[in-house]
């Protein structure tokens, strides 16, 4: 195994920036020991983390067109979307400068005029959003003490609701103490109709919620994450097993 490199530091308001190099991969952390992304520097468009493969069940639901990503981090997310998905817009916002710099500058991230990345807090941009509505609204807001409190709230959450689409789809992501957040669980149900949740091994808690009803069976569903996991990379199988209903 190779010697783990420090490629980049840099401290802001907010603390540490942190990029480190295995050899194989390429970490972004927060505070030392810490990961918040994690990129294959080989297939940069290949996820790495459990949660975020999880994430993309949400492809078996809709083909978005328009999505939205809430706190960047290395990129790892616009990454895949851009890679696998021809004709995608992407829009990430991210509120610190000096993570947008090391995702272009260590991660891979795409420049292209497919993705426009804006640097501003996520609370504040959906209060002054003006983009057209997209098909679903990826939150990962994470700073080196944990989730930020702020996308576990009732007004984010009918605020997500409201920008997207009549169809669209919101996916956050959670750690299994959230499970028991009953005010998270109120706010979901008062603004999408099919709820779905996935509990990964890594104990993240990831949510699936439309604002319609898909109705497809398991078997369909099993079909295309079949048809999906050659492209992406990663066996979405696996993550579709483990998706449950929100409360079961």
């Amino acid at each position: 195994m190779s010697p783990i490199k420090t490629l980049y530091t840099a401290t802001d308001e907010l603390g540490e920036v942190i990029v480190t190099d295995d050899g194989e991969c390429r970490v972004l952390g927060f505070c030392p020991n810490d990961e918040q992304s994690r990129c294959l520097k080989a297939a940069p468009h290949v996820l790495q983390y459990e949660y975020t493969q999880a994430m993309l069940l949400v492809l078996l639901f809709c083909q978005p067109r328009r999505v939205l990503v809430l706190g960047m981090g290395g990129g790892s997310l616009v990454t895949a979307l851009h890679h696998h998905i021809p004709g995608i817009q992407i829009t990430a916002v991210e509120l610190r400068a000096q993570v947008i710099e090391v995702a272009y500058r260590f991660f891979q991230m795409p420049r292209s005029k497919r993705v426009q990345v804006i640097q501003q807090d996520a609370d504040q941009f959906l209060d002054s959003a003006d983009l057209r509505k997209p098909d679903v609204i990826f939150a990962d807001l994470y700073h080196g003490t944990g989730v930020d409190e702020v996308q576990l709230r009732d007004d984010f959450i009918a605020r997500c609701a409201a920008l997207l689409k009549d169809d669209g789809w919101l996916v956050l992501n959670c750690w299994n103490e959230h499970r028991e957040d009953a005010r998270l669980r109120d706010a979901l149900r008062a603004h999408f109709t099919d709820i779905r949740t996935v509990m990964t091994s890594s104990r993240n808690w990831v949510i699936l919620a439309g604002k319609a009803q898909d109705w497809q069976t398991n078997g369909a569903l099993k079909d295309t994450a079949f048809k999906l996991s050659a492209s992406l990379g990663f066996p979405l199988l696996r993550h579709l097993g483990r998706m449950r209903g929100l409360g079961e």
